[in-house]
């Protein structure tokens, strides 16, 4: 495979390249066909053009964290973290910033901060997920309970399409560059299915299942197909922001439950207090902790424990929502325990960052699988939700970690399965169909903020339906009409729908095979959340195949 004449950044098809670039975060294991890191935007069209000639997929990379299988891929990778221009500029007076794709959060947080300003929905990825991640994803976390996610801060995009087009895309502005079919047939298609697409999609709080149209019909704005659109749409090379003032005081609660019958009532009662985040840690959560040794739990017997975080302007505001919140939880709760000082709020959320670590570190017989992470409900059936999950673990005999976003609705569940036992995968799979049946059936989504990616592709129509379906392929074919960008993400391909089997997996006997020392890295990268660490770098590393096991080189490049 020849890279396209007037690509200027640098094109991989060694073995350590590519392997370097199988996995991000999640379950899969996918070798692709070569790596691009491209320099500029100019790079990235000459991609898009070769790739159309060629019929070669692209698959647009971050940090490489996103758990749903988006940013791994058979085709080739493009990797967006080496884009040369990296400008992170804020205005303070508008309360706006501009960044590069490649700008991570935390650069971004750190400039803003000196303004007394801030991006606030920000995910537990903070410290390397880039702004062209955090907008293909959507990305939300704790705090979007009060501040939504990604999408409500992004006011103007700067895109090259599947198409080949150099888009700037703001709120309220029509399109620069471009989309000529798009406003010429698709527009006028999404608008006359309002009332279809009114009807289908699902009322909870957080969605990135399909494309976002029932936020364009809102809004008229572009940009908000390409939020979310997980780089099935284009390559995002620039974003500009909305901010907001840094607030002067912040509380916490930790609300122990006796039953998850009073998981639905708790949390409604709580967002009448106004928090910014509800977070759940179920008693699998509390069991796995539990064995570290960890201090300040909640008594054995505990079946849910909330943490929750308010913010306000000033000390004597907080201390009023921080009373609310008591008064309305306490007849519901087994405990109540409240944090002002700034060390106390710190402690009490230390809790809820404990079992990520104890998770990545877990044995390679037992490793922590995001297959079942996404799943969000309405709150009311918040806990009747949590119960079915357990007690379908426990019928196929899978142990199971449960956390995430009360507020929301929004479960996260590691799966904790025995890779040694033969029939493993079939038990996996057999839970994943069972709890995204549960889901449909609540009126919930598969996808509440990762994104489908490669996972969760097959159950975008079941979601939505066919007709709803077609509307998300003329929107898809719109941006990029021969289908290059992230082939089988977000939507599958043709014949995939119905596809069996969890895929391509990073674990098991029948994972690709690596070279040694790159799968050991890429563990490395997992466990410690190293995702801000430059894969070639792996690849360039001083062991080379002469140091390697045989047995553990990855696959040749087909011709």
């Amino acid at each position: 495979m020849r890279p396209p004449a007037d690509f200027g950044g640098a094109f991989r098809t060694d073995e350590r390249a590519r392997a370097a670039y199988a996995e991000g975060a999640g379950i899969f294991r996918v070798i692709p066909a070569a790596v691009a890191a491209p320099r500029d935007a100019a790079d990235l069209l000459a991609l898009v053009a070769w790739a159309r000639a060629e019929g070669t997929g692209l698959v647009p990379r971050g940090a490489g964290s996103a758990m749903a299988g988006g940013s791994i891929g058979p085709g080739v990778i493009v990797d967006l973290t080496g884009l040369e221009a990296r400008p992170c500029r804020v205005d303070p007076a508008a309360a706006r910033a501009r960044t590069a794709a490649a700008v991570t959060l935390r650069e971004l947080n750190e400039q803003a901060m000196l303004a007394g300003l801030r991006y606030p929905p920000v995910p537990s990825s903070v410290g390397w997920a880039t702004a062209g991640g955090v907008v293909s994803c959507n990305a939300a976390g704790a705090a979007s309970l009060r501040y939504g996610p990604a999408r409500r801060w992004v006011t103007g995009l700067d895109l090259v399409t599947g198409a080949g087009e150099r888009l700037t895309l703001r709120r309220g502005q029509a399109v620069v560059g471009g989309l000529e079919r798009f406003e010429r047939e698709v527009a006028p298609a999404l608008r006359a299915a309002r009332p279809l697409v009114e009807s289908r999609f699902p009322r909870v709080t957080k969605n990135t299942a399909g494309y976002a149209l029932d936020q364009y019909l809102g809004t008229g704005d572009a940009l908000d197909l390409v939020v979310g659109a997980e780089g099935t749409l284009g390559f995002v090379t620039a974003v500009e922001w909305r901010l907001d003032q840094v607030p002067a005081a912040r509380g916490a609660l930790r609300v122990d439950l006796a039953s998850l019958d009073d998981l639905g009532p708790a949390v409604e009662a709580l967002l009448r207090a106004d928090p910014s985040a509800v977070e759940l840690l179920d008693r699998t959560f509390l069991d796995l902790v539990r064995r570290t040794g960890t201090e300040h739990l909640p008594p054995p017997g505990t079946e849910a424990v909330l943490l929750v975080e308010l913010e306000r302007a000033g000390t004597p505001a907080l201390r009023g929502a921080v009373g609310d919140a008591v008064r309305l939880v306490s007849p519901i709760a087994l405990n109540v325990e409240t944090a002002l000082a700034e060390a106390e709020v710190e402690r009490a959320w230390a809790l809820r960052h404990a079992a990520s670590p104890i998770l990545a570190r877990q044995p390679p017989t037992h490793r922590s699988m995001q297959v079942i992470e996404d799943g969000c409900v309405p709150v009311a059936a918040l806990g009747g939700y949590v119960r079915f999950i357990r007690a379908c673990a426990l019928a196929r005999g899978l142990d199971v970690v449960l956390f995430g976003h009360a507020g929301d609705g929004h479960v996260h569940v590691n799966l904790l399965p025995d890779t040694t036992v033969p029939g493993w995968e079939a038990d996996v799979l057999g839970l994943l169909e069972d709890v995204t049946a549960e889901v449909l059936r609540l009126g919930g989504t598969p996808s509440g903020e990762h994104g489908d990616g490669r996972l969760r592709a097959r159950f975008v129509e079941r979601l939505y339906g066919p007709e709803v379906m077609g509307l998300f392929r003329q929107v898809k074919a719109a941006f990029d009409p021969d289908g290059v960008l992230n082939p089988g993400v977000k939507l599958p391909l043709p014949g995939e729908a119905g596809t069996t089997g969890l895929g391509p997996l990073k674990m098991g006997a029948a994972a690709a095979l690596l070279p040694a020392d790159i799968e050991a890295a890429l563990r490395g990268i997992e466990r410690e959340g190293g995702y801000a660490l430059p894969r070639l770098s792996l690849a360039d590393a001083a062991s080379r195949r002469d140091t390697e096991t045989p047995s553990r080189r990855a696959a040749p490049l087909d011709p």
